[in-house]
């Protein structure tokens, strides 16, 4: 009888050291997996942190202008003017769009001087394949590629929306959220209204009742003092 439960326990064993060698491989496995992964992330993690940056460098924007040349159909200039920022030097960033005598569009815009460190768009060339910057000239990714990017003028479409939309109107971008909280408050005191017009109309029950009340008290002592009299 010994041997045979020795045996079982060798097999055990045995059993056991191919689930500790599965486990193990199964580690391995899992370890590259992971890396395989997060190096798959990195770009998006990279982009993440320049987008970021890009929209705190925009904090420091404090007016745009639009001037449109002489000739409207020669085309026009955008003016930034920032306070002073740890990004760049400049105060005044500018682009120009231009449409030439046979009615080619061209842009160009202001050297941006950026500080030690700071450049966001040598960053954000930096992470970009061929096949996002291909994407990048349909779709900016962020202010600053959409600024220094010429490829492609005759598809500007931020630069046609601060012009016709932004420009001529920049109220409405800033009170629509306002108009908003208007209409809330307004549905509000509408309630508050509904509210104080029930009040009234139980105090008001309650006064007739007490009207009412008051009829009756002088109804009986009529009737009492007859009641003397008789």
């Amino acid at each position: 009888a010994f041997f045979p439960q020795h045996e079982a326990i060798e097999h055990i064993d045995e059993v056991q050291n191919e689930i500790d060698r599965l486990n193990e491989q199964a580690s391995e496995e899992i370890l590259k997996v992971e890396q395989k992964y997060n190096k798959l992330r990195q770009p998006f993690f990279q982009k993440r942190s320049e987008l970021i940056e890009d929209e705190e460098a925009l904090h420091y924007l404090t007016r745009v202008e639009v001037t449109e040349f002489e000739d409207i159909k020669s085309g026009y200039r955008i003016d930034f003017y920032f306070d002073e920022n740890p990004y760049f030097e400049n105060k005044i960033l500018s682009k120009e769009f231009h449409l030439n005598e046979s009615g080619d569009p061209s842009s160009k815009s202001t050297e941006i001087k950026w500080k030690s460190g700071k450049d966001l768009t040598k960053r954000s060339s930096q992470t970009q394949n061929k096949a996002s910057r291909k994407r990048q000239h349909e779709e900016p990714e962020s202010f600053f590629t959409w600024f220094t990017d010429h490829s492609d003028a005759g598809a500007d479409e931020l630069g046609e929306v601060i012009k016709d939309d932004i420009w001529p109107n920049p109220l409405q971008y800033y009170l629509v959220p306002d108009m908003d909280d208007e209409e809330g408050e307004g549905e509000e005191d509408d309630d508050d209204d509904e509210e104080e017009e029930g009040l009234e109309d139980i105090d008001e029950g309650d006064e007739d009742e007490g009207e009412e009340d008051e009829d009756d008290d002088e109804g009986e002592e009529g009737e009492e003092d007859e009641g003397e009299d008789d």
